[in-house]
């Protein structure tokens, strides 16, 4: 394809090469790394360029005649969270920053796809070993810096988490976030020395921290991820509420502040801020989403029914809304209505966290269908 184009298909090693494609089903993170010193220093003065492939077929004008699922599996904030073990709220700092970027949007919904995916994973390691995503932001910046033209560093170059620290490869060593070189052993310890952006037990914040030069509606919104990012959640509610006095209501704003009550247990007034941010804005699934969930975790189960329902009239291909749905069908027993949602929920995410569960759920229900026959 790429030859009739005008394209002249060449190794890995030629040095007069003007574009690289990672495939879809590669790891450009591994431990031996797909693409050498020499190849990464050419990209980062500009002589040549990396994409993925689904950034080739889109070039060419091919996605849309090869369905979704042929060219990438595809995953929801909540699926991601599910998968890498840490909160939605991160997952959507990250997509926030730029860190992770989605393959595509359905109504305010991010979807991503495997590359993304593992870009996440390294992230969660990160956060995992202790450091904050504030600290991993600032530490992926400087590392740009080194390589100007990854943008995303993560996801571009070949970085190796160690511990609280983040390190890029180049060549034969590695490099620190501050620039400085260290030697590559089999088994790296933990450097003695102190860098810019060095994590230890004393980072501790107050609540004046976070609002200390706040003055726009979004000020107060980034200052209230800090606090909920330090787990502070009565300054980030705070916080939000601050942001909808100062920029008046927006369903962004209520959504955010609805998953910090329901972290705080405060159901009563969480579900009434994500009835305001579907009010808002009728489109918001995710929002839609979580209505559902809540109110099915209070025992209003036709309420749920009712979110969950209105979440696929605007968009009927939500993964998470089938799994959920599905499950509350089944709690008040209209099995055969669930088993459509279980089974649709697989049809569009048979890689989810959650996927084993929807097929236990429709083995039982065969079971039960089996056992009802035998009796007749």
């Amino acid at each position: 394809m790429v030859t009739s184009l005008g394209g002249v298909p060449v190794t890995v090693d030629t040095i007069d090469v003007d574009l690289i494609v990672i495939g879809a089903d590669e790891l450009p993170l591994d431990e031996e790394g797909l693409l050498d010193s020499s190849v990464r220093e050419a990209a980062a003065k500009g002589r040549l360029e990396i994409i993925s492939e689904t950034e080739m077929w889109q070039r060419l004008g091919l996605v849309e005649e090869v369905a979704d699922d042929e060219v990438r599996r595809l995953y929801t904030p909540a699926m991601l969270a599910e998968l890498l073990g840490v909160s939605v709220s991160v997952i959507r700092r990250w997509h926030r920053r730029g860190l992770i970027v989605p393959a595509r949007e359905v109504q305010r919904l991010p979807y991503f796809d495997f590359l993304e995916v593992s870009t996440a994973r390294h992230l969660a390691q990160l956060v995992l070993s202790g450091v904050s995503p504030g600290v991993i932001e600032r530490k992926l910046e400087l590392l740009s810096r080194l390589m100007p033209a990854a943008e995303r560093p993560l996801a571009q170059l070949e970085v190796i988490v160690e511990g609280q620290d983040v390190l890029l490869r180049q060549g034969e060593g590695l490099v620190d976030p501050g620039g400085q070189l260290r030697i590559d052993f089999d088994t790296l310890t933990e450097s003695n020395g102190e860098s810019e952006l060095e994590v230890t037990e004393a980072n501790v914040y107050s609540f004046d921290d976070f609002v200390g030069h706040v003055t726009t509606m979004e000020d107060y919104m980034e200052s209230a991820a800090a606090a909920e990012e330090q787990g502070d959640l009565p300054a980030a509610a705070s916080l939000y509420r601050a942001a909808l006095a100062a920029g008046g209501p927006r369903p962004e704003v209520c959504f955010h502040l609805a998953e910090i009550l329901y972290l705080q247990g405060n159901i009563e007034a969480a579900l009434e801020r994500c009835y305001m941010a579907v009010e808002l804005d009728e489109n918001y699934v995710e929002a839609r989403a979580n209505l559902g969930c809540m109110l099915a975790e209070a025992g209003d189960h036709e309420l749920a029914l009712a979110a969950f329902r209105g979440a696929l009239h605007f968009h009927q291909d939500y993964p998470d809304v089938h799994f959920h749905l599905a499950r509350t069908l089944d709690d008040v027993g209209q099995h055969d209505d669930a088993e459509i949602h279980w089974q649709t929920f697989l049809e569009l995410a048979p890689d989810s966290p959650w996927s084993e569960e929807a097929r236990r759920r429709l083995q039982q229900d065969s079971q039960m269908r089996s056992v009802d026959l035998s009796e007749l």
